[in-house]
């Protein structure tokens, strides 16, 4: 059973719909990405499911009860937004503490939960400093905190990654997939970042124009979009596009489109004569620098350095991390699950640097 269950949710302004029969469920431990343009309706969802907002027609359901006419307090829900959110008058402390204070949780309890969270977060040698002096990061760890700390069934985080820099944005992605499941809480997690989609999302629902337009695996909304709108949202470089006609020649079928003739499964025979667009994803083109046999002549123009790779979160035996990057068809071997693997290396690409100056030392010459 889910924990969480939407079922046809719709919710209408003066200015329009912005939510069409959208149906959704997450279960405990499971992170679902709401991935979509600015404007398609994801916030509205989550406030939806807070309970902060009423739909025009729908249901909603945790753990198997009812709860679509139910207080935001009686839901059991935790959120977390993208601007923190976080009472200026409070403390560190008291900012996390606040669900707990609501509920009267006792002192020494509610004290011992928070410092608990605090370290798990790495944020507990701030628990006195006001939000105006903590750092975007802190901030962001802050009502983070606050969100988990009543271990809500349903954990709804609105971009909560949009505010803080790129670099403890990327580290975020490593941590919070490991860090939610700690509280098998069933997680909706809204972003425009396709990779971040990509990195935290066990499944990923398209939003578009207030409908879900795609609710698959991560691997399988990029490798088999169900749309051209949802292709050209995954991907950097984006999608290669070209119009084409599926033709018959023979017992067979070809298209003509990005320089050549190729020729296309029968399974397409239905689409003859049909006008088409031909996609193709960089990582697929393959470039050399001599003529090969169904090769086609192009001009090179320019080349644009850029690292888009998997990422693997590796833990040695003695708690060591380390990260390794392989090519996304490769790192679907890999799967999303906890296993082992074995590491190895070359000494000779080993990089050694000074402590106290940062400076790499350079091997001595003979």
């Amino acid at each position: 059973m889910s924990s969480l269950e939407l079922s046809n949710i719709s919710k209408g302004f003066k200015s329009g719909m912005v939510l069409e029969d959208v149906s959704l469920s997450v279960k405990a431990g499971e992170i679902v990405v709401v991935f979509g343009p600015s404007g398609t309706g994801k916030t509205v969802l989550l406030r939806i499911v807070a309970g902060v907002q009423e739909p025009d027609a729908g249901g909603i359901t945790i753990d198997g009860v009812d709860m679509t006419d139910a207080s935001p307090e009686a839901r059991n829900v935790g959120m977390a937004f993208q601007n923190f959110a976080l009472f200026p008058h409070f403390s560190t402390h008291d900012n996390i503490a606040s669900p707990l204070t609501a509920r009267n949780v006792p002192e020494g309890r509610l004290k011992e939960q928070v410092s608990a969270i605090a370290r798990m977060l790495k944020i507990d040698h701030v628990l006195g400093h006001a939000p105006r002096e903590l750092s975007n990061g802190q901030k962001q760890r802050t009502a983070l905190a606050r969100a988990l700390i009543g271990q809500p069934k349903v954990l709804l985080l609105d971009d909560p990654l949009r505010n803080v820099d790129a670099k403890l944005r990327y580290e975020m992605r490593l941590e919070l997939p490991r860090l939610l499941r700690t509280f098998n809480s069933a997680v909706i997690y809204v972003t425009q970042d396709y990779k971040e989609a990509m990195a935290l999302g066990d499944h990923i629902a398209v939003l578009r124009n207030g409908r879900i337009e795609q609710w698959d695996t991560p691997t399988n909304v990029y490798r088999a979009p169900v749309s051209l709108d949802v292709a050209r949202l995954f991907g950097d470089p984006t999608i290669n596009l070209a119009p084409c006609r599926l033709e018959t020649v023979g017992q067979g079928s070809q298209i003509h489109a990005f320089g050549r003739v190729s020729p296309v499964s029968e399974a397409y025979a239905e689409a003859t004569g049909r006008d088409l667009v031909a996609g193709l994803r960089p990582e697929h083109v393959i470039v050399t620098e001599t003529n090969t046999p169904g090769s086609v002549e192009f001009d090179l123009d320019a080349v644009m350095p850029v690292n888009v790779r998997s990422v693997l979160y590796l833990r040695g035996p003695a708690g060591e991390e380390v990260l390794a990057t392989v090519g996304e068809s490769e790192a679907a071997r890999f799967g999303r699950g906890h296993r082992k693997v074995w590491v190895s290396f070359a000494p000779d690409d080993i990089l050694l640097f000074d402590a106290a100056s940062g400076q790499r030392l350079a091997p001595r010459v003979n």
